[in-house]
């Protein structure tokens, strides 16, 4: 089954990425309009991963890793696009 983009949008609108990834458990804290925590994606000291949910994006300052809730899902679960 195929989704349309409008169905994909409707999808990502309504699944925040911050409530995602607190979901997920992964402790953030506001600093600025960015939201900040330790990246799930790899072992690190000083926190390097950012949400922002104006753009409803992240982004790992340490490994690189980023994009939407979609992305976030990917990676974190082990998903392909459609699963996610």
């Amino acid at each position: 089954m195929q989704v349309s983009k409008e169905g994909i949008e409707r999808i990502r609108a309504a699944n925040p990425i911050a409530a995602l990834v607190a979901e997920r458990g992964i402790e953030l804290k506001k600093k600025g309009q960015q939201l900040v925590g330790s990246c799930p994606f790899h072992k690190e000291k000083t926190p390097s991963f950012h949400v922002s949910p104006r753009t409803q994006s992240f982004k790992c300052f340490g490994c690189g890793a980023g994009g939407d809730v979609f992305k976030f899902l990917m990676l974190r679960e082990g998903l392909d696009f459609p699963t996610a």
